[in-house]
């Protein structure tokens, strides 16, 4: 039986809207007691001093690239699940661009019986593909993936014919399950780099115009007002498209929406380093483009903020910039940084925070994550908000190092992940 106390934790719990220090006794991996002060626990108790820590529900990660099958050089699904826990992640989703891509049961099946053999990770849910090997043409045996529980679909990448898409949604609709979309209009990106405005006038990278993004979402949400299967749209990027969602949700619109982290922290001034992994697709926005995101999720019109991990060698990044391929990874980086640029800093409250990391994420795979309280299941992250480490090879669990932040000090770690290996 394994006892541990957790003294003076800040426990922050979006589900009950508390924000609370108290003491946490979990027993077996269930919550037993949270109380101002636990005194009643026995000799064999673990006890933990927790003040300055933070506890909330375990995090969790809408999309992200695992790598394998087919780029195990830049991660694999062993390295990919164990910087995800290192991440404070206890489920994570993995895209269907692999190699072959998931667009069979056999692969489903054979991932999710890998992930079994590990322990302890995070919960691992998995992405079918909607069009057979991403070709963008024909539909996958889109039944035979449900029936190998696949949690959603989506081909991750931009669609070029309109016709295929009403297919998808009408075909979709019965199965019940997360479809999820990239708007971008391939035409009109061309060969744009950033986003188009006055830094890449000053930094001279190719520009991509905002209509790019906002023609393709105006176009879904046409669709989807159309036919009426829920969708989830993915990384949305400019403050236009944040208006076209709230518009859509207003008028009752089944839609779902997320960004990324890195485009909640930074904005395209950054990209005056030509650091190659800030080189992402889409791409950062403006300044105006961050506030709106950041703005959006506060009040709700963009549900949850997704990780996106992209991991890619050492090799494949060291070029010139509009020559790498698109991409960062963030499942180690995503909460220090947002917690101490966003709540540090005030703009986000700690539950607000929380809340489009863990809850809403979950309920965009049609999950739920359930309150901190006694009886319940302990899925839990602890974070320390004032450790500081050091991004580099030692300390990340990732096999690859394609973030702006490496070699760089950063303030904020997971201390410890709680998740259920059983979780359905």
């Amino acid at each position: 039986m394994t006892k541990e106390l957790l003294k003076q934790v800040r426990v922050i719990d979006p589900v009950q809207k508390t924000d609370i220090v108290a003491d946490v006794l979990i027993i077996d991996g269930y919550i037993q007691t949270i109380a101002q002060k636990i005194t009643d626990f026995s000799a064999d108790t673990s006890i933990r001093d927790c003040q300055g820590l933070v506890i909330g529900a375990g995090l969790v990660d809408l999309y992200s690239h695992c790598s394998e099958p087919g780029f195990e050089a830049r991660e694999n699904l062993n390295s990919f699940l164990q910087a995800a826990a290192a991440g404070g992640f206890t489920r994570v989703s993995v895209l269907p661009d692999t190699s072959p891509p998931i667009d069979q049961p056999a692969l489903v099946m054979r991932l999710q019986q890998q992930r079994d053999r590990e322990q302890p990770c995070p919960h691992l849910y998995i992405w079918g593909a909607i069009t057979l090997d991403l070709a963008g043409k024909q539909l996958t045996e889109v039944a035979d993936l449900a029936a190998a529980g696949v949690v959603g679909f989506t081909d991750a990448k931009p669609w070029e014919n309109l016709g295929i898409v009403r297919r998808v949604l009408e075909y979709l609709q019965p199965f019940n399950k997360p479809v999820a979309f990239w708007p971008c209009d391939r035409h009109l990106a061309a060969n744009g780099r950033m986003r188009e405005g006055a830094e890449a006038l000053r930094i001279g990278l190719a520009p991509i115009p905002v209509s790019a993004e906002t023609t393709a979402m105006a176009a879904l949400l046409e669709l989807v007002a159309d036919i009426g299967t829920p969708v989830h749209i993915m990384r949305v990027s400019t403050a236009r498209s944040v208006k076209l969602i709230a518009q859509a949700k207003a008028q009752g619109v089944p839609i779902t929406a997320s960004t990324t982290w890195m485009h909640v922290l930074l904005d395209t001034t950054a990209i005056s380093s030509y650091h190659t992994s800030l080189h992402l697709d889409p791409p950062l926005g403006n300044h105006q483009d961050m506030l709106c995101l950041r703005n959006a999720l506060r009040t709700g019109i963009i549900d949850a903020i997704a990780i996106d991990h992209a991991p890619y060698t050492y090799e494949e990044k060291v070029q010139a910039f509009a020559e790498s391929p698109p991409g960062a990874i963030g499942l180690e980086l995503a909460l220090p940084l947002l917690w101490q640029n966003l709540v540090e800093t005030g703009e986000f409250t700690p539950l607000e925070l929380w809340r489009v990391l863990s809850h809403q994420p979950a309920a965009c795979l049609q999950q739920e994550i359930k309150a901190i309280q006694p009886g319940e299941k302990a899925e839990l992250t602890l974070f320390d908000p004032q450790q500081t480490w050091n991004v580099n090879q030692a300390n990340l669990q990732t096999l690859s190092y394609n973030t702006p932040w490496f070699g760089q000090e950063v303030t904020g770690r997971v201390v410890q992940i709680w998740s259920d290996h059983n979780l359905q």
